[in-house]
């Protein structure tokens, strides 16, 4: 399966994916895919690293191309507060993002 349609899928069901970014281990929690200047990105919530979780929660942006064999965990997680979709940077390149409701 794709990462994009792994993404899509994690961000339906608010479920967490674990893949290699930039060498590191990574459990993200995806909020929303998008494009930029014809690239696929997704901002997510990094829930673990390299198997710790981070000293601080932040809404991160990864670029599709170097997120390396993503898989969905069975990990459900909440809509992070930090993420709001009406940002700009998301004004019509958002392919899919959490229900916030």
């Amino acid at each position: 399966m794709e990462a994009s349609r792994i993404l899509l899928e994690a961000i339906a069901l608010k479920q967490c994916v674990q893949a290699t970014y930039n060498r590191m281990v990574v459990k993200l929690a995806p909020h929303i895919l998008y494009t930029r200047h014809g690239e696929l990105y997704v901002d997510a919530v990094t829930v673990e690293r390299d198997g710790k979780p981070p000293k601080e929660t932040k809404l991160g942006t990864f670029k599709l191309a170097g997120l390396q064999v993503p898989s969905i965990v069975p990990r459900n997680f909440t809509v992070e507060s930090l993420f709001n979709p009406s940002d700009a940077k998301y004004a019509g390149v958002t392919l899919f993002a959490v229900e916030t409701k």
